[in-house]
């Protein structure tokens, strides 16, 4: 009789250290989540930082800000069904409140030298393409904001207009709706500074 109790003990031990081990091989995996969703999506959150905040610095600020944020958060990403969504909202969220917090401009922010000449291209060359790529940062930096948004996420950061509505809390009819407007004032835009047939 005693046998059979410290059996039937020993029986009761086993689903209970299963458990036991399983809620380990639970807590490791989670906590392992975060890792990988930094090294998974840290580009993602970098480059949706950059295009808010327009400046390299600040941008690596923010994108470990957001990373800090979400371990801090306790909140389990495994239960996450879209982690790449739900960063990239985070990260549209710090960045703009950065953005709305911080007094700079975000003109004149890239340093001189930062483009190196590739070979077989002159300094012209460079100088050339550089020059665009300040017109058009400045052409949809004068944009209104609500175009701005949904055009630099849907467009230049080539995220689905299904999230970037998500993000920016509008129906996926009208992220496409704005993105098309911006591309058209841009257009307009540049047809009035470089002439009409050259802009396109």
């Amino acid at each position: 009789m005693i046998a059979e109790s410290g059996m039937s003990g020993e029986a009761r031990n086993l689903p209970q250290k299963a458990l036991a081990q399983k809620a380990l091989a639970r807590q490791e995996q989670e906590g392992a989540l975060p890792e990988t969703a930094v090294r998974e999506h840290a580009r993602l959150v970098y480059r949706i930082a950059y295009s808010v905040l327009r400046n390299p610095a600040d941008a690596e600020d923010a994108t470990q800000e957001i990373f800090l944020r979400v371990l801090r958060s306790g909140k389990s990403m495994a239960g996450i069904h879209d982690q790449k969504a739900w960063l990239a909202r985070i990260a549209w969220r710090v960045a703009v409140d950065r953005r709305k917090s911080m007094a700079k401009t975000a003109a004149g922010t890239e340093e001189a030298g930062e483009t190196l000449v590739a070979p077989g291209r002159g300094a012209e060359g460079v100088l050339l393409e550089q020059e665009r790529s300040a017109v058009l940062e400045r052409l949809i930096s004068g944009l209104p904001s609500q175009l701005r948004d949904a055009l630099v996420l849907s467009t230049l950061e080539e995220i689905a207009p299904a999230e970037v509505a998500v993000m920016l809390g509008i129906s996926e009819a009208a992220v496409r709706s704005r993105a098309f407007r911006a591309r058209e004032i841009l257009r307009e835009k540049l047809v009035a500074l470089l002439g009409p047939g050259q802009s396109t």
